[in-house]
């Protein structure tokens, strides 16, 4: 069999080794543009779990790999006059170069075919003369660009400008971020060693910043120099070197994120960065390279035919590189962002650095060097309040103050619809569903939306507050939980809008009642979906009518004892159907702009605000990203939203996002409406609350201590276990928090049971 590797690369070569390893007979020829010794990049970095992979493939070229590594164990981080260095990190770098001849030499011993300075202009005489043709040939492949409709790449130009230089000056004692402040902007750089005596030095930094030097105009040299003098402390009279002379005028560049939908065709397949690519602050393109190559011989040789073989690798290495590609866009957008934490203090900037890709988190970091994350710990309750001599525990046993409001830990139950209720009337069920939560150590217990008029609510079984009995009922609630636990109580009040008169939620969700239902209103005469009713358009006598009734449910809420009440102003709901243009195109003085569509929200807001206890907090839950782009309300949005709602005295954002049409487009994963949080807390200074898809203690910890939020929102977790605080601080070796007198026994076998489950561990 003929096989042609377009490009000599470390993929393409080290598929060459792979399959030439695996089929002797085979004749493979690898053609590269460039000549042998060309390189234009620095040093790569490969994880030891790549490493432990090649050794098993090849140890040969393993073992001259290892030899020509570069190691080191911390990550060091200057930034204002500080340098704080974390251990246990496990890096190791090569010089591209190196890794090159290592390959090259591989190659060749093993009689494989070698051709250099050979363009490739076309597909069609490889396709015809080959059996196989591997597509190596990097970020800018002719392949994937010639079959473009077949491969069907999404190519996502990123925000920030970097160039990829290098210096004597080695770094060799820690893989070093610097943030430096200049006349122009913020500049930032990657330095890491990857010979004994070279390191990698990448310069980035936004466009603003970018545009401001003129980079773009003016000389890699004239850059470099100015590099040299932004950095010229840290480089130790070292200068800073570019191997990228072919490249005429500024050697700038933008990260194209790229990924293929398909990656073959016919006898072509594509490898490497020609079919995805992951950010160098990850620094994984090497690492996807070489195991996206080993993947694919093996499968060339165990499946009965290529087309076989090129399925299963697609599938095989897609899902390992989205996975990969997600971390990375976690990182790249921290540094696209960077600007927003610069005035974080220096170790909770660190702590935000370490864990931006979630693939690090906060038990993890205490396996690498328990001493940084002990003392990062210590600052954060410090920071909370608490007083010195205390126990060091994580940072969701916190304690917060809103107002007059003391909350005992970080954790919230997440308002969450029971359908229980009849006529509005909170009962037994509703007592035990949140007195349990409250008993299972929850700082702050958030009820279900709790509506302000029959008519408000969502179902026949939502809960409201528009009357003495069911103020009485929720009297009762609150009650116990004050007695009984140390938890605070929250109402989040809210009307249905569009999205009322339905089924209970186990029934059809969103879907109108079978027989007896009610008007509904809303901004605009737009139904929710086709199944749905067509809402009234709600007049200005009705929104005066429904404001009161929003001034009764507050003053009501303040009889039942709640301790802090919340507007629900999210998921297309009456209040969020007002902030959306999708839902909202009223041409009063209440649709068009955005600061139109916020006036209500504001109204209720702030006569919510007015008629609440001044010593009381209250919070405002928002859908920060309607997922429809700009044809909804935006990320961006969301930070003038909350503002508006800020200026009128909420204590603090409940950041949401979505369910305000059916025509949206979320992106799920572990903590996905997070960022919303992050952003709104970052770029504005206010207290928010994170939710969605935050599931365990590490997610918890992990948000809090690198400043995304305030307060952490778990729904179904709650569901699942009223008991997932207390159980929480068992898992992390907490002896701190409060359990309920009755259940000390359970407590102390649970305790018990989890430090024996903990000595096992650590003698195996």
């Amino acid at each position: 069999m003929k096989i042609a590797c377009l490009g000599g690369g470390p993929g393409g070569l080290y598929f060459a080794i792979c399959m030439k390893l695996l089929k002797t007979n085979y004749n493979i020829t690898v053609f590269e543009r460039n000549k042998p010794n060309d390189t234009f990049g620095w040093g790569v970095v490969l994880s030891d779990e790549t490493l432990e992979n090649l050794e098993k493939n090849d140890p040969i070229s393993a073992k001259n790999i290892k030899d020509n590594f570069a190691y080191w164990d911390d990550i060091a981080l200057h930034h204002k006059g500080e340098k704080l260095i974390s251990t246990g990190h496990g890096f190791c770098g090569i010089g591209r170069k190196s890794l090159l001849n290592i390959l090259q030499n591989r190659a060749r011993d093993l009689g494989i075919n070698l051709i250099y300075e050979k363009e490739i202009e076309t597909l069609s005489k490889y396709e015809n003369e080959y059996d196989i043709v591997i597509a190596a040939d990097g970020l800018n492949s002719i392949a994937r660009k010639q079959y473009n409709n077949i491969f069907n790449p999404e190519v996502d130009i990123r925000t920030c400008q970097f160039i990829w230089l290098g210096t004597k000056q080695k770094f060799n004692d820690a893989f070093t971020f610097i943030f430096e402040k200049t006349n122009k902007g913020w500049v930032w750089a990657h330095a890491y060693q990857f010979d004994k005596d070279t390191a990698t030095f990448i310069v980035e930094c936004s466009q603003e910043t970018y545009d401001s030097y003129g980079f773009g105009t003016i000389s890699q040299e004239k850059s470099i120099k100015i590099c040299e003098k932004i950095f010229s402390k840290y480089l130790n009279s070292n200068k800073l070197m570019s191997n990228a002379n072919h490249i005429r005028g500024s050697a700038w560049i933008k990260f194209p994120r790229v990924l293929c939908d398909n990656w073959f065709h016919k006898n072509i397949v594509l490898l490497g960065d020609a079919a995805a690519t992951a950010h160098f602050s990850i620094g994984s393109g090497t690492k996807l390279a070489l195991e996206s190559a080993i993947n694919l011989a093996n499968n060339l040789v165990k499946e009965k035919d290529y087309k076989e073989a090129f399925l299963k690798y697609q599938n095989e290495r897609k899902l390992e590189i989205l996975r990969l590609q997600s971390a990375a866009k976690n990182s790249l957008e921290w540094f696209e962002n960077v600007e927003r934490y610069l005035d974080l203090e220096p170790i909770q900037l660190k702590y935000s650095l370490l864990t931006r890709s979630q693939r690090i988190s906060h038990e993890n970091l205490r396996l690498r060097d328990p001493v940084w994350l002990n003392k990062a710990e210590k600052w954060f309750q410090k920071k909370s309040g608490q007083i010195n001599n205390k126990k060091i525990r994580a940072p969701m046993f916190a304690p917060l103050k809103l107002r007059e409001l003391e909350l005992k830990n970080r954790i919230v139950v997440s308002p969450m619809a029971q359908y229980k209720a009849v006529n509005g009337v909170p009962n037994d069920w509703h007592l035990v569903h949140y007195g349990e939560r409250a008993k299972g150590g929850a700082g702050l217990i958030c009820v279900e939306m709790t509506c302000v008029s029959a008519e408000g609510r969502i179902t026949p079984g939502c809960t409201g507050i528009y009357n003495k009995e069911q103020t009485k009922a929720w009297k009762r609630i609150t009650n116990f939980i004050h007695k009984e636990t140390d938890a605070k109580i929250c109402c989040q009040i809210g009307h249905s809008g569009r999205k009322g008169s339905t089924q209970l939620g186990w029934e059809e969700m969103d879907v109108p009642l079978t027989k007896n239902n009610w008007e509904i209103v809303s901004p605009s005469p737009i139904p929710w979906s086709n199944k749905n009713a067509v809402p009234r358009e709600i007049s200005t006598e009705q929104m005066k009518k429904i404001l009161n009734q929003f001034i009764s449910s507050t003053i009501m809420a303040n009889k039942a004892g709640f301790d802090m009440i919340e507007l629900h102003a999210a998921h297309g709901y009456l209040i969020s159907s007002f902030i959306s243009p999708k839902s909202n195109i009223r041409t009063d003085k209440y649709g068009g702009s955005l600061e139109n569509r916020m006036r209500y929200p504001l109204e209720i807001a702030k006569a919510m605000r007015t008629n609440w206890p001044k010593e009381k907090p209250m919070s405002v839950r928002i859908s920060a990203n309607d997922w429809l782009g700009e044809a909804g309300i935006t990320p961006s949005d969301s930070i003038i939203i909350s503002k508006l709602f800020s200026n009128i005295g909420i204590d603090i954002i409940d950041v949401s996002a979505g369910q305000t049409s059916l025509d949206a487009k979320p992106i799920y994963g572990r903590m996905f409406q997070t960022p919303f949080s992050d952003k709104i807390k970052n770029e504005t200074g206010l207290k928010t609350m994170a939710v969605g898809n935050i599931y365990e203690p590490d997610h918890v910890n992990s948000i809090l201590m690198a400043g995304r939020a305030d307060l952490v929102c778990l729904a179904r977790p709650h569901l699942s276990n009223p008991y997932w605080t207390l159980h929480a601080g068992t898992i992390l070796g907490d002896r701190e928090e409060k359990w309920p007198n009755p259940y000390l026994a359970g407590r102390d076998q649970m305790w018990r049971l989890n430090d024996k489950e903990n000595e096992l561990n650590l003698g195996s």
